[in-house]
């Protein structure tokens, strides 16, 4: 059961899918909500965690959308996802009347986050038996 999830001919690549555009819309309103409406939680470095935890689970799901073989998908997914934290910070620094200002280590906490989570996925075909078929 669980070697259909990663296999090309998976019949959940359109649900992975919509799931992978729904999770990208919520990093993009998370991200670009204004700053006065968040809450300061004292926990350190939790706007890295965040950042690092939305990109690991943006990167897994683009990539259970388009469970292909090889490597090029995974390397596309990791850079749309980097592109993607980019972006984000661009248009944070872009718009200052959301009170959010640019920050590369958000940007660098996206990359390694969308990293990880190519890692899992790649990690999670292989214990599945995905790559056998």
């Amino acid at each position: 059961m669980l070697t259909k999830f990663f296999l090309q001919s998976s019949p959940y690549t359109r649900r992975a899918r919509l799931a992978a555009v729904l999770w990208t819309l919520l990093i993009f309103i998370a991200c670009l909500w204004p700053g006065k409406d968040i809450p300061d939680i004292q926990v350190p470095f939790i706007d890295k965690w965040v950042h690092f935890v939305l990109f690991g689970v943006f990167s897994f799901l683009w990539l259970c959308g388009y469970p292909r073989k090889g490597w090029q998908t995974p390397i596309v997914i990791f850079l749309v996802a980097v592109f993607t934290g980019w972006l984000v910070e661009e248009l944070q620094g872009a718009l200052p009347a959301l009170g959010r200002t640019k920050d590369m280590m958000d940007a660098l906490a996206d990359s390694v986050g969308g990293l990880l989570g190519v890692l899992v996925f790649i990690a999670a075909r292989y214990l599945s038996g995905a790559n056998k078929v």
